[in-house]
């Protein structure tokens, strides 16, 4: 690796409670002593990663930084036996971009046990259309289908949020798998879009802003993914079928939400959390292979954007101010 004299990254600097981000030349003497070194191909942005280009939320400790709480890209070195120059890695949702230095670099220096080897079925680029939010909703299908879901199960299983990264990826998966999917929205203009990646039907936000007239709703949901939280998870939990589950995800819309125990005592409706950042290391493989099988991969591309590094500012504005549709490909040579 001596040849690498420098290399670009996206830098977040603090100076007293002033933050600045740039595109800077970096070189291998700047980036953590030890790890598997990574010459990352993509990334992506996340919310998360808005917050830290921001200098908000609080999440990072330790300045100054490199964001990126995804990426992909070929093992150049490494200090454990468990990866191998040449190894093609996916890396999503864990400690980078918090505690380390992350993906929105050419080149990054990273725990093992925050990477996983790619199946061979899936690039570095459709890895990162998917990212976090893809793995967030692969994770959800295997937690509903975990607590008895099933294509044979009645009515249809709704997705909120569904104009987001994650609802995008959650009702092509779900389609996929065989089930019937409602895809909610509060942009009516997405419509035809949502059905052409597989849902069955669209459900406008107001339709499910609008409170049941008593305790429980009218059975509809074989189950759900909300990335929506708010009085929308309150309203959805009460339009269950019995025994059926909600996979929460997200919290676009309110991080509280006010409903009754009801539809838990007389329909034995469940909730599950699906947290991303602290699925195990030794079952992420499998979750990435069911994806390789599962998600129709020619549809990410409809998914999915371009951008480069210098283009992240930018971006972390939208994504903050909820103005991102799908995911966002970062090409960090750009």
């Amino acid at each position: 690796m001596s040849e690498i004299t420098s290399f670009r990254a996206l830098v977040v600097r603090k100076n007293e409670e002033k933050f600045t981000t740039s595109v800077e030349e970096l070189s291998l003497g700047d980036l953590p002593k030890h790890g598997v070194t990574v010459q990352t191909d993509y990334s992506t942005i996340n919310y998360k990663d808005g917050l830290v280009i921001k200098g908000q939320g609080g999440v990072v400790k330790s300045w100054p930084h490199i964001p990126g709480i995804d990426l992909a890209g070929t093992v150049l070195d490494s200090d454990s036996p468990d990866f191998s120059p040449g190894d093609r890695v996916v890396m999503t949702s864990l400690k980078a971009s918090e505690a380390a230095w992350g993906g929105y670099s050419q080149y990054a220096r990273l725990e093992a046990d925050w990477l996983t080897k790619l199946p061979d079925e899936i690039s570095s680029h459709q890895a990162m259309a998917i990212g976090t939010a893809g793995f967030s909703a692969m994770m959800a299908l295997a937690a509903l289908e975990e607590q008895g879901l099933s294509p044979d199960n009645e009515g249809e299983v709704l997705v909120t949020g569904a104009a987001g990264g994650v609802g995008n990826i959650a009702v092509a998966l779900f389609a996929s798998a065989g089930y019937r999917v409602a895809a909610s929205t509060g942009r009516p203009e997405i419509g035809q879009f949502l059905l052409d990646l597989g849902a069955s039907s669209i459900v406008s936000r107001e339709e499910l802003q609008t409170l049941p007239k008593g305790p429980l709703g009218s059975a509809r949901w074989a189950g759900a993914v909300d990335n929506v939280g708010g009085v929308i998870l309150a309203n959805l939990l009460a339009g269950l079928h019995s025994r059926a589950t909600c996979a929460c995800v997200g919290l676009a819309a309110s991080a509280k939400f006010e409903a009754t125990v009801i539809p838990f005592l007389l329909r034995g409706v469940k909730m599950v959390g699906i947290d991303s950042g602290s699925y195990p290391v030794s079952k992420r493989f499998d979750l990435w292979k069911r994806l390789s099988r599962q998600l129709p991969l020619e549809k990410l591309e409809a998914i999915s954007s371009a951008a480069g590094l210098s283009e992240l500012p930018d971006l972390s504005d939208k994504i903050l101010a909820g103005k991102i549709s799908g995911r966002v490909v970062i090409d960090v040579s750009k």
